[in-house]
């Protein structure tokens, strides 16, 4: 998180991210909460709380599920919502969807730079402190780049920036 931080400690993050994260939230908030206080409750009703497994594990996950609320509500209150309007496509930068040629395997791919709160590499969302998202930031149209990946070093050439 500290990578993409911002002035006054702002977590930049685009509407959309801003918006799932929100949804997410509100969905914990209730729905979460209300499953592991009935887990909780049912719990209980088996009798003696210190030889309790089903107790013991609702109130780890209650736990669990009070921590995530806590990130998620910092990152919101502290959320930057980066205008799209405001963006170019001189350059790569969070909020653009960049289009890349792996020179190493010869394959094209096409990624949107985002903040790592909203990474989904499967689904082509990756994030500005990633490897590949940290070695394309602030390149251009034709930059070559090499990227030091798990697997080696590949080699990328920016073919495309665009901004939705």
């Amino acid at each position: 998180m500290a990578e993409h931080k911002h002035n006054d400690d702002a977590v930049l993050m685009t509407q959309e991210g801003y918006d799932k994260l929100s949804t997410e939230l509100k969905q914990l908030r209730s729905e979460e909460r209300y499953k592991i206080a009935r887990r909780i409750e049912e719990a209980r009703s088996f009798g003696d709380l210190s030889e309790n497994a089903e107790y013991a594990a609702a109130k780890d996950d209650q736990a669990k599920l009070e921590g995530k609320i806590q990130v998620m509500e910092y990152q919101l209150s502290r959320a930057k919502i980066i205008d799209s309007a405001s963006l170019d496509n001189s350059h790569v930068s969070v909020g653009t969807t960049v289009t890349i040629m792996d020179i190493t395997h010869n394959k094209e791919f096409v990624y949107s730079i985002v903040s790592s709160e909203e990474s989904d590499p499967e689904k082509g969302f990756i994030s500005s402190v990633s490897p590949v998202g940290r070695a394309l930031m602030n390149k251009r149209v034709g930059d070559e780049v090499p990227v030091k990946v798990p697997m080696g070093i590949r080699k990328l050439k920016i073919r495309k920036i665009r901004v939705k």
